[in-house]
Protein backbone atom coordinates (compact mmCIF):
# COMPACT_ATOMS: atom_id res chain seq x y z
CA UNK A 1 0.00 0.00 0.00
CA UNK A 2 2.71 2.43 -0.96
CA UNK A 3 1.98 6.01 -2.02
CA UNK A 4 -1.77 5.80 -1.50
CA UNK A 5 -3.63 9.04 -2.06
CA UNK A 6 -7.23 9.88 -1.29
CA UNK A 7 -7.78 10.22 -5.05
CA UNK A 8 -7.59 6.43 -5.30
CA UNK A 9 -10.71 5.94 -3.16
CA UNK A 10 -14.31 7.13 -3.29
CA UNK A 11 -15.49 9.37 -0.44
CA UNK A 12 -17.09 6.49 1.50
CA UNK A 13 -15.63 3.01 1.28
CA UNK A 14 -17.49 0.01 2.72
CA UNK A 15 -15.37 -2.10 5.10
CA UNK A 16 -16.84 -5.57 5.56
CA UNK A 17 -15.69 -7.83 8.37
CA UNK A 18 -16.95 -11.29 7.57
CA UNK A 19 -16.20 -14.98 8.07
CA UNK A 20 -14.63 -16.69 5.06
CA UNK A 21 -13.05 -13.65 3.40
CA UNK A 22 -11.05 -15.73 0.89
CA UNK A 23 -14.29 -17.31 -0.37
CA UNK A 24 -15.97 -13.90 -0.35
CA UNK A 25 -13.23 -12.53 -2.61
CA UNK A 26 -13.94 -15.37 -5.05
CA UNK A 27 -17.68 -14.55 -4.86
CA UNK A 28 -16.96 -10.90 -5.73
CA UNK A 29 -14.79 -11.96 -8.67
CA UNK A 30 -17.24 -14.55 -10.02
CA UNK A 31 -20.41 -12.50 -9.64
CA UNK A 32 -19.34 -8.88 -10.09
CA UNK A 33 -16.06 -9.19 -12.00
CA UNK A 34 -14.12 -7.68 -9.09
CA UNK A 35 -10.36 -7.30 -9.27
CA UNK A 36 -8.00 -7.52 -6.33
CA UNK A 37 -6.23 -4.26 -5.53
CA UNK A 38 -4.50 -5.39 -2.35
CA UNK A 39 -4.49 -8.35 0.02
CA UNK A 40 -2.58 -9.00 3.25
CA UNK A 41 -3.04 -12.36 4.90
CA UNK A 42 -3.04 -12.96 8.68
CA UNK A 43 -2.55 -16.69 8.12
CA UNK A 44 -2.66 -18.86 5.00
CA UNK A 45 -6.48 -18.94 5.18
CA UNK A 46 -7.30 -15.67 6.98
CA UNK A 47 -7.44 -12.23 5.36
CA UNK A 48 -6.12 -9.41 7.53
CA UNK A 49 -7.04 -6.72 4.98
CA UNK A 50 -8.07 -6.78 1.33
CA UNK A 51 -9.30 -4.25 -1.18
CA UNK A 52 -11.43 -5.25 -4.15
CA UNK A 53 -12.37 -3.03 -7.10
CA UNK A 54 -15.82 -3.31 -8.69
CA UNK A 55 -16.35 -0.77 -11.45
CA UNK A 56 -15.17 2.56 -10.02
CA UNK A 57 -15.62 1.53 -6.37
CA UNK A 58 -13.45 -0.11 -3.73
CA UNK A 59 -14.70 -2.50 -1.05
CA UNK A 60 -12.35 -3.20 1.85
CA UNK A 61 -12.72 -6.43 3.80
CA UNK A 62 -11.20 -8.71 6.40
CA UNK A 63 -11.97 -11.96 8.15
CA UNK A 64 -13.87 -11.63 11.41
CA UNK A 65 -11.93 -12.53 14.56
CA UNK A 66 -12.55 -12.68 18.30
CA UNK A 67 -11.50 -9.01 18.49
CA UNK A 68 -13.42 -7.91 15.38
CA UNK A 69 -16.84 -9.53 15.11
CA UNK A 70 -18.71 -9.98 11.85
CA UNK A 71 -20.06 -6.77 10.31
CA UNK A 72 -21.87 -7.59 7.08
CA UNK A 73 -23.60 -4.87 5.05
CA UNK A 74 -26.47 -4.02 2.76
CA UNK A 75 -25.13 -2.95 -0.63
CA UNK A 76 -26.74 -1.45 -3.72
CA UNK A 77 -24.86 -2.28 -6.91
CA UNK A 78 -25.59 -0.81 -10.32
CA UNK A 79 -24.83 -3.32 -13.10
CA UNK A 80 -25.46 -3.41 -16.87
CA UNK A 81 -27.75 -6.49 -16.65
CA UNK A 82 -29.51 -7.03 -13.31
CA UNK A 83 -31.04 -10.36 -14.35
CA UNK A 84 -27.74 -11.90 -15.49
CA UNK A 85 -25.82 -10.66 -12.44
CA UNK A 86 -28.62 -11.78 -10.11
CA UNK A 87 -28.43 -15.28 -11.62
CA UNK A 88 -24.62 -15.34 -11.19
CA UNK A 89 -25.10 -14.48 -7.51
CA UNK A 90 -27.66 -17.26 -7.04
CA UNK A 91 -25.41 -19.72 -8.90
CA UNK A 92 -22.58 -18.71 -6.54
CA UNK A 93 -24.68 -19.63 -3.49
CA UNK A 94 -26.60 -16.45 -2.67
CA UNK A 95 -30.15 -16.76 -1.30
CA UNK A 96 -32.99 -14.95 -3.08
CA UNK A 97 -34.57 -12.11 -1.11
CA UNK A 98 -36.52 -10.69 -4.04
CA UNK A 99 -36.41 -11.84 -7.67
CA UNK A 100 -35.55 -9.15 -10.24
CA UNK A 101 -38.54 -6.98 -11.11
CA UNK A 102 -39.16 -3.69 -12.84
CA UNK A 103 -39.16 -0.72 -10.45
CA UNK A 104 -39.67 3.02 -11.04
CA UNK A 105 -35.88 3.49 -11.00
CA UNK A 106 -34.93 0.43 -13.07
CA UNK A 107 -34.77 -3.35 -12.73
CA UNK A 108 -33.74 -4.68 -9.33
CA UNK A 109 -33.53 -7.86 -7.29
CA UNK A 110 -32.10 -8.74 -3.90
CA UNK A 111 -29.92 -11.59 -2.65
CA UNK A 112 -28.13 -12.45 0.58
CA UNK A 113 -24.68 -13.93 0.13
CA UNK A 114 -23.26 -16.76 2.25
CA UNK A 115 -21.26 -14.17 4.25
CA UNK A 116 -24.29 -12.25 5.54
CA UNK A 117 -24.30 -9.34 3.09
CA UNK A 118 -27.44 -8.22 1.29
CA UNK A 119 -27.01 -7.12 -2.33
CA UNK A 120 -29.59 -5.06 -4.23
CA UNK A 121 -28.55 -5.83 -7.79
CA UNK A 122 -29.94 -3.11 -10.02
CA UNK A 123 -29.85 -1.80 -13.56
CA UNK A 124 -30.80 1.86 -13.24
CA UNK A 125 -32.89 3.38 -16.06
Amino acid sequence: MENITTQEYQTITPYLIIPGAVKFIRFLQDVFGATEKYKAMRTEDTVMHAEMIIGNSTIMLADSTDEHSSQPAGLFINVPDADATFQKAVDAGATVIMPPADQDYGRSGGVKDAFGNTWWITTVK
